[in-house]
């Protein structure tokens, strides 16, 4: 009722406004001495034109649903719609007064003048509405005091486009937000020096922060924080080491959430700002993710995630939640991973129906029990170990963990009559050189051979190294920079792809919903995730130490260990016997010419061999059959084509 009520209030106004409109033209184009008139007179009369006149602009407001547009967010295309309004009023009000009296009481000019006085009342009243709301009338109180014109809040300097600085501003005046008083903009074009932005100057281009930030502190205005408005690894000439002084001096350095973080903060007018890390100075483009399709997937959907509690696992679980799953059950073998994110879950998603299943996937009878109960529609598999040195000094393990419990997992999600499942797996899959790399191949063809014509759908997408996880360089060197150093690199050309946790679940996501639109397809997937150019592990340690404020090689030494057991110097995304197809943004399907399909009988055999802890057998086994994958040496298996065309 109080909406119906809004909307009939906008309408009448908008009536009343015509109606002035119409009165102040006429006045203003008569030249004789207004009358009233009375009813039964032959000619219109005044009332009667504004009668006619409003009651046409109230018809029209109420076609183009006007009510529907809040006045505090008016735009151009409003100043268009009301435009229209104005004409269209005006030319059938003309044919109207014509057809009844051939507009005999109507002067000329009045029409022509009322079109212009409602297009500008409607608007004007409109933009007032606006600027009340946006206290964008401050700024012209003549009796304020110097006191009270001082900024109160920390300052607050902006670096990126004056178009997203427009942005930023506007939402926050709509949310009136006092935390941060803005001194100055910084932009990437030195052409936008000197404009104002909603009342704020850009100061300086990219290429002067220095003369920037000297400005600003010689006008007693240097800043308390900096935010990035933009992808900071975009801001070209925007280095590590600027960084770090800047934070040297106590700036915080802040930055809005990137385009792939936008699930979590949906219906949100101000997004909240974060510090900034590392992973910003990674120069990538940002992802156009396809939302809608993610959104069909998972959408009332129940989701299991293996690994729950892991790095890639635990944002599985946000993102899911986010996309309004009808259940998410987590499930790890590790207590306190699990526990913290059931947590998190229960605090950030209360309204959601939510499981946390203590369980290890290398136990096949337990784990077929937890899917008949949860009986998931979708299955992730994030569960894995994945620490390089730790699995090739632990093949065994490895093997138990990686292969053996994605097979139990795969069968599983069969037995229960899951729609999909999903594993994750790992760059170093590719004609790998480490136990772990062999395991994870290895379970890309567990994967492989599981489809069997209709049913549960299977597909394993594969990605490089993920920064700020487990597995991840980045907080080992965050910890010996902290120590004071020095930050140990096993080779200095040694180089890897890297990519952002909430960037790596979004697109395998993305993967996942581009497999589900493919329901004909008889043969498992096999998805890659577009990873841009390698970046050499020696820059990101120098960027780490200079980002921290110090300097690489005189505060902080960086130590050359040399190459660990199993360790490339560089990965790749496709194997010798593989070729890609792209299939969607920033995802190719891989097609694979392997000649082996893994049965239940090898597993069988290698799977023994780790339970008896043979090492050096199981690493003899497990690589043999990576070679038979991969063609090296011939299988007696019949032949998988892996991967179809589509």
């Amino acid at each position: 009722m109080e909406q119906m009520a809004n909307r009939a209030q906008t309408i009448v106004a908008d009536t009343l406004i015509a109606a002035g409109a119409f009165f102040l033209a006429y006045i203003l184009s008569s030249a004789r001495i207004l009358e009233l008139g009375v009813a039964g007179l032959p000619t219109l009369k005044l009332l009667q034109l504004i009668g006619i006149y409003a009651a046409l602009a109230a018809v029209f407001s109420t076609i183009f649903r006007r009510e529907l547009s809040p006045w505090r967010y008016v735009s151009i295309p409003d100043a268009l719609v009301l435009t229209r309004t104005a004409f269209l009023t005006a030319g059938v009000f003309l044919l109207a007064v014509f057809v009844m009296d051939r507009a005999d009481g109507l002067p000329r000019s009045a029409l022509a003048m009322a079109v212009i006085f409602q297009m500008v009342g409607c608007m004007g009243a409109r933009i007032v509405r606006r600027a009340l709301h946006e206290h964008a009338l401050d700024s012209f109180a003549p009796l304020k005091t110097v006191k009270d014109r001082a900024p109160q809040a920390p300052s607050l300097l902006l670096i990126g486009p004056p178009s997203l600085a427009d942005s930023y501003l506007r939402d926050v005046a709509r949310r009136h937000d006092h935390a941060w008083t803005p001194v100055g903009i910084v932009g990437p074009d030195a052409r936008d020096v000197g404009q104002q932005v909603r009342g704020v100057c850009v100061i300086e281009s990219l290429d002067n922060l220095d003369a920037a930030m000297t400005d600003l502190r010689r006008w007693n205005r240097y800043p308390r924080a900096i935010l990035f408005l933009d992808e900071p690894g975009r801001l070209r000439g925007l280095t590590a080491d600027q960084l770090g002084q800047l934070k040297n001096d106590g700036i915080r350095l802040l930055r809005l959430p990137s385009i792939v973080e936008l699930a979590h903060q949906d219906g949100m007018a101000l997004l909240p700002m974060r510090e900034i890390s590392v992973e910003e100075l990674l120069a990538r483009d940002p992802i156009e993710l396809d939302r809608a399709a993610v959104g069909a997937l998972i959408r009332g959907r129940r989701v299991l995630i293996t690994g729950a509690g892991g790095s890639i696992g635990a944002e599985l679980c946000r993102q899911v939640a986010a996309f309004q799953a009808a259940h998410v059950t987590m499930m790890d073998f590790s207590e306190t991973s699990l526990f913290e994110i059931d947590r998190e879950m229960t605090e950030t998603w209360p309204a959601l129906s939510h499981s946390a299943v203590l369980c290890d996937v290398r136990n096949a009878r337990r784990l077929e029990q937890a899917f008949r109960k949860e009986k998931p529609h979708l299955v992730f598999h994030a569960a894995a170990l994945k620490h390089v040195s730790m699995v090739e000094r632990h093949p065994c393990e490895g093997v138990l963990t990686n292969v053996v419990g994605t097979w139990n997992v795969a069968e599983a999600a069969k037995s229960c009559g899951a729609a999909q499942m999903v594993l994750i797996s790992t760059d170093k899959a590719v004609d790998p050189s480490n136990v772990m790399g062999a395991t994870k191949r290895l379970a890309e063809a567990v994967i492989q051979a599981q489809q069997a014509g209709q049913g549960t759908r299977f597909s394993a997408v594969r990605f490089g190294n993920v920064l700020g996880s487990a597995g991840s360089v980045v907080p080992i060197f965050k910890s010996q920079i902290d120590r004071g150093g020095p930050v140990t690199v096993t080779h200095e050309e040694i180089e890897r792809f890297f990519m952002t946790i909430p960037e790596a679940a979004q697109l395998v996501l993305h993967a996942t919903a581009t497999c589900a639109e493919d329901e004909e397809s008889a043969h498992a997937r096999l998805f890659l995730l577009e990873m841009g150019e390698p970046v050499r592990i020696m820059d990101l340690a120098r960027q780490m130490i200079a980002l921290s404020g110090r300097i690489p090689g005189k505060d902080i030494d960086i130590e050359i260990t040399g190459l660990r057991p199993g360790e490339k110097l560089t990965e790749a995304l496709l194997d010798e016997t593989e070729r890609s197809l792209p299939c969607a943004p920033k995802v190719m399907e891989v097609v694979s010419s392997s000649a082996l399909r893994i049965t239940s009988s090898h597993l069988v055999e290698i799977e023994g061999l780790a339970e008896m802890g043979d090492v050096e057998d199981v690493r003899r086994a497990l690589f043999d059959l990576v070679g038979q994958i991969r063609g090296e040496k011939a299988g007696a298996a019949p032949t998988l084509r892996v991967v179809a065309n589509g």
